[in-house]
């Protein structure tokens, strides 16, 4: 069982970089990078509207707030996530590392990681931290940043309400300079301990489920939007949301800096389809389960094999057969088991625990059961999503129409096609294991950015992000749409895939970084400023 966590570059599935360049030959890997990211819609970091729209400098509009990436940094160095990521793993016990190391080497370990502060100042008042050697007792405020050098940059050091900050939690390492910061302040970087799980991904975070500031009724980013016409909506939505898949593709090229674009791709899918309840354990069980190691130990026993395989280090597959199951589910329950018994043994204690998963609340359809035999069908099936990318021209924006198609045909001849749960008896109509919704959003937040992502462009090109398909609705793109636009606004607006995706980077750009609600929230004084 030696290396079956590991998710390292595995040449058997795909030559690093080399089978998706085949795949997705759409440009010679010599062609500039520039010209790429022009034909994506891109100039010199503008988003670029062509048509009647204006440029609107989304990026620019945004600044520096956000705390990620935006141009001319090394995969290695690169952050494409925000400091909120950082704020949700020092509240979340479950991925801040037990034992960290400050720059100095000593060991730190969190007693209490603070009050998450929705007021300017600190992000984590009145923590407490025990450091060693001597577990000295140290209480105070924890200021978070992506990079040492972010406190000089953000001014704190002549901030008074930043002197009772007593540790400097940055993800990479390094010191702040110039004795900046208050004395005996701790500096712990994270990227090493986060490094060290295997099974930790700044993806797998639901930055939503943190908290955040209610937004008043009457939202003053809804007042200065009132006086906006049509297209210049449309331009900042579309803006956003070509921001977003932005941010999607430099997040992929830097796991591929570390792992097979195959591997990416396997474990991007694999987090769409456990929707928002189970993200989470489908990334857990796509890292225990690599997709090198998934293809090899199923090779003989074809969908079923992998589906079992899945199933049983998902510590889901049941173990015992329910009375109430007709004859079908009850055959196919044991073919299953009959394959996962022959390798049980060598899964002991890499199995994820069956706490992980909510399987309470779910629509019968979503299971998480049912879900992997899609992911299944989707890279062990005869036809693989692979396959179909290597067929399809990934350019063209008419592409999205046959992976959808393909998407929603995954599983529709075996057991699942005709079954919502193992409870239930057969349907007489074909039931979907992908519905068009889900479909979707894989397509746009999955598989567009990942082409971009082994073609090394910055973005996909303009014409394809307007052609992307529309996904489930949810409450976060309802929230934002009443909060920019009234709640008497007509929803067609927004019916894009890429308008939805403008609405969801928004949120994640000032929403969630105004710590005191509506009234510290810097979109309002932005969109005053914007000409048009």
């Amino acid at each position: 069982m030696e290396g079956r966590c590991g998710s390292g570059r595995e040449d058997s599935v795909a030559a690093p970089h080399a089978l998706e360049r085949r795949v997705l030959n759409s440009r010679s890997p010599g062609q500039p990078l520039r010209q790429a990211a022009d034909r994506a819609g891109r100039t010199e970091g503008r988003a670029v509207f062509p048509g009647d729209h204006p440029p609107f400098l989304y990026p620019a509009m945004c600044g520096s707030a956000c705390g990620r990436i935006r141009e001319g940094v090394r995969p290695a160095e690169a952050f494409p996530w925000s400091e909120r990521h950082l704020r949700c793993v020092w509240a979340d016990a479950r991925w801040r590392p037990a034992e960290l190391v400050t720059a100095d080497r000593q060991r730190v370990s969190v007693e209490e990681p603070g009050r998450w502060n929705l007021e300017a100042g600190p992000d984590f008042l009145d923590a407490v931290l025990r450091v060693e050697p001597g577990a000295r007792v140290v209480r105070g405020d924890v200021e978070l940043h992506v990079r040492p050098q972010d406190w000089a940059h953000h001014g704190h050091s002549k901030d008074p309400r930043y002197q009772r900050v007593v540790a400097h939690v940055t993800y990479f390492p390094g010191p702040v300079q110039g004795g900046h910061l208050p004395p005996g302040t701790l500096e712990i970087p994270l990227s090493e301990g986060l490094r060290r799980n295997p099974f930790f991904s700044f993806e797998a975070l639901d930055v939503s489920a943190f908290p955040y500031a209610e937004m008043d009724e009457h939202p003053p980013c809804s007042r200065e939007l009132a006086a906006w016409g049509p297209d210049a909506r449309v331009a900042l939505l579309e803006a956003a949301g070509a921001e977003r898949i932005r941010v999607k593709v430099a997040r992929l090229r830097c796991e591929m800096a570390v792992r097979s674009p195959a591997q990416v791709l396997y474990e991007e899918i694999m987090g769409g389809l456990g929707f928002k309840q189970n993200r989470l354990p489908f990334r857990m069980l796509a890292a225990r389960l690599p997709l090198e190691t998934l293809r090899r130990e199923s090779a003989g026993s074809g969908v079923l094999g992998a589906y079992a395989l899945l199933c049983g280090v998902s510590g889901l597959l049941p173990d015992r057969v329910m009375p109430r199951w007709d004859s079908g589910t009850r055959r196919f329950i044991r073919s299953a088991w009959d394959l996962w018994w022959k390798q049980k043994d060598g899964w002991d204690g890499l199995t994820l625990p069956k706490s992980e998963w909510q399987l309470s609340h779910l629509r019968p359809a979503n299971h998480p059961l049912r879900r992997m035999m899609a992911a299944a069908e989707l890279f062990c099936g005869a036809r693989t999503l692979l396959d179909v990318l290597r067929e399809e021209r990934c350019t063209d924006p008419a592409f999205c129409g046959p992976v959808i198609t393909y998407l929603t045909g995954v599983g529709a001849c075996g057991f699942w096609g005709r079954r919502v749960s193992l409870a239930a008896t057969e349907s007489a109509h074909p039931l979907a294991l992908v519905g068009e919704g889900r479909a979707a959003a894989l397509l746009s937040n999955a598989i567009v950015p990942w082409i971009a992502a082994c073609e090394e462009r910055e973005s996909p090109g303009f014409d394809l992000l307007r052609a992307l398909p529309l996904e489930d609705d949810n409450r976060l793109i309802r929230h934002m749409a009443h909060a920019l636009f009234g709640h008497d606004h007509n929803p067609a607006f927004y019916r894009t895939g890429l308008r939805q995706q403008g609405l969801l980077q928004i949120f994640s750009d000032f929403c969630l970084q105004a710590g005191g609600g509506c009234r510290t929230c810097r979109m309002p004084g932005v969109l005053a400023h914007q000409k048009w």
